[in-house]
């Protein structure tokens, strides 16, 4: 946890930032992958082979587990998947299946796989033991700042919120979680607002880890109608300034899902000014080129997104 002058002085309050994107394989998604294989082990012995569907960081995260624990891996991915996430799921030996169009299809052949040629699937956020892991971060931002009073967190298939909201409700009960997804891709927003899990259509996004459907089974949908206060929206020119402006203040980097709940910050979210905020920066795998095109965009535009309000 670390307090962030820039966004304190633009929320007009206290802004702390959790730097998941400094955790082992560069994002909250090796709590989940760790806990989960763990807690495999400890229930029924090393399973034949694991399969998993991802955008990347899960692939990652749990590729490193697999190797760690000496078990075989095949994981889907979208074709277009940030090469950075592919080359260090290779590097950790595990099969690496880059085919999909978009997160959606990658998670249908994982299952598919799983199913037909056997395997232990281990969802990137439908699994209890993958939200306990994701809890873990709740946990350690109220031991280190106490008075938090809002909670801002990005959302995608839903685990990290999940489990960041059943720890803030049992240590903060006052405290409000909002959940930040991406105006291409709010799958969440639009089902709470339906009270069911409605499919989308996703957009184009540079926030990949937070665009696609959810499983239509997914557990996550309960927690987040029940736990989560509000979900709102950014948009690509908001995660874009969002990226360039923790490079420049806080000479961080983070990826497009990373960055969302700091683009909410800046886009003036309504609701997000004032008081002790906390803002989950969930990852930092994010391709060079992708990078680069950012800041080179953002040096000749204005430091600071608009302040937006979407309805």
């Amino acid at each position: 946890m670390v307090r962030s002058a820039w966004l304190s002085e633009r929320c007009g309050g206290e802004v702390w930032l959790k730097l998941e994107s400094l955790q082992v394989a560069n994002s909250f998604k090796s709590r989940g992958a760790f806990n989960a294989v763990m807690a495999l082990l400890e229930r029924g012995g090393a399973p034949a082979r694991l399969v998993t569907a991802s955008a990347g960081n899960h692939g990652r995260a749990l590729a490193a587990a697999a190797e760690t624990f000496g078990l075989p891996l095949v994981v889907f991915t979208p074709a277009n998947a940030p090469a950075t996430k592919l080359d260090a799921i290779r590097r950790h030996g595990a099969t690496l299946r880059a085919e999909a169009r978009d997160y959606d299809e990658a998670e249908k052949q994982a299952k598919e796989f799983a199913s037909k040629d056997g395997g232990t699937f281990i969802s990137p956020y439908n699994d209890d033991d993958v939200i306990a892991g994701a809890a873990t971060v709740a946990t350690e931002m109220f031991e280190e700042v106490p008075e938090i009073e809002t909670l801002v967190v990005p959302i995608g298939g839903g685990g990290l919120i999940s489990g960041v909201a059943v720890a803030a409700t049992a240590v903060a009960p006052a405290c409000e979680i909002v959940g930040i997804e991406v105006a291409a891709s709010n799958a969440f927003q639009v089902s709470v607002r339906a009270g069911r899990l409605v499919e989308i259509v996703p957009g184009e996004t540079i926030a990949d880890g937070l665009g696609g459907n959810p499983d239509p089974e997914t557990v996550t949908f309960g927690y987040i109608k029940e736990l989560v206060d509000r979900i709102d929206t950014v948009t690509e020119e908001e995660l874009s300034a969002a990226i360039a402006g923790l490079v420049e203040h806080e000479h961080l980097v983070a990826e497009g899902a990373g960055a969302a709940a700091v683009a909410a910050l800046i886009g003036g979210r309504a609701g997000l000014r004032g008081g002790r905020i906390a803002a989950i920066v969930s990852g930092s795998n994010i391709d060079r080129t992708r990078l680069t095109s950012i800041l080179g965009r953002a040096s000749s535009a204005p430091t600071e997104a608009p302040r937006t309000t979407l309805p």
